[in-house]
Formats: structure tokens, C-alpha cells, sequence
């Protein structure tokens, strides 16, 4: 059986006195306001069900106003292309995952899109992993002013 802790009169001391001082401590939710919400926030775009040409326009949309608004990074799911209806005929494709090779493909091939990228890699497995990039977006000049 664990024996309960009692604290020492030294220990119930400093805690009084701790407690006094409370009004230096500001609350939890004063931080929040205090940081850039906008450069913070990772934004997600998830392409499932669209086609190689609509994902390709709606990503280049996406990148640029999340640019524009000064987000440092962003998600994009791409899929990893095993639930392809394309699988199960030989006939059609063997070239699965299109979306998750293409799309990074296309952000560096666009001149305008990569000089606004400073870094293209796998997303980490808690945000989709291989099914997934994360986009490293370059500083908006007019956040860092």
C-alpha cells in the first residue's frame, strides 16, 4: 500500500507564497492570443476523388492563398493510391498512386509555385505519412515586416 505524501512545513511555505504571486501568472488562453494564429495553423487539403487536372488547379489555388494569408506549412493528402478500382483491372492501369507522385511534380515544375516553396517531403505517419506531403512554404514578405 503507497504511503500518502505529506508535504513539509517548508514545502506548504513556498506554496503559500507561490500562490500570493498568482497575479504575475497570466492565464493559459492570454498565449494563445499572443501567438500569429495564421503562421501557426497547419491548413489540410485532401484531393480523394478528384482527377489528376481538377488536383492540379486546386492545389495551385490552395498553395498560393495559403502564401497569401502567411501560413509556414501546409498538408496535402493525396491518397496512396491502394484503393484504386484500377487494381482489380489489369487492362486499365498498372500505374497506381498517380496523385502521390504527380502533384509534387507539378508544385516544382510551376515557377510560380516554387519560389514560394522552400521544402517538399512524405508527411510525418500522425498526418497521413506516405499518403501525404507536407508543403514548407517560403516567408511572406508582408508578414515579416
Amino acid at each position: 500500500m503507497k504511503k500518502k505524501y505529506s508535504a513539509s512545513t517548508k514545502d506548504k511555505k513556498d506554496w503559500v507564497n507561490f500562490t500570493k504571486e498568482m497575479s504575475n501568472i497570466a492565464p493559459k488562453e492570454s498565449d494563445l492570443f499572443k501567438q500569429d494564429i495564421k503562421s501557426t495553423k497547419i491548413r489540410k487539403l485532401d484531393l480523394h476523388g478528384s482527377s489528376l487536372n481538377e488536383a492540379n488547379k486546386i492545389v495551385k489555388k490552395f498553395i498560393l492563398e495559403s502564401f497569401d494569408d502567411g501560413c509556414k506549412k501546409i498538408l496535402i493528402v493525396t491518397g496512396k493510391g491502394l484503393r484504386s478500382k484500377s487494381y482489380d483491372n489489369p487492362y486499365v492501369s498498372d500505374k497506381l498512386s498517380v496523385m502521390k507522385y504527380s502533384v509534387p511534380e507539378f508544385i516544382k515544375n510551376d515557377e510560380n509555385l516554387s519560389s514560394k516553396i522552400s521544402k517538399i517531403s512524405e508527411a510525418p505517419i500522425k498526418d497521413g505519412g506516405k499518403g501525404a506531403i507536407s508543403v514548407f512554404l517560403k516567408n511572406n514578405e508582408k508578414f515579416t515586416r
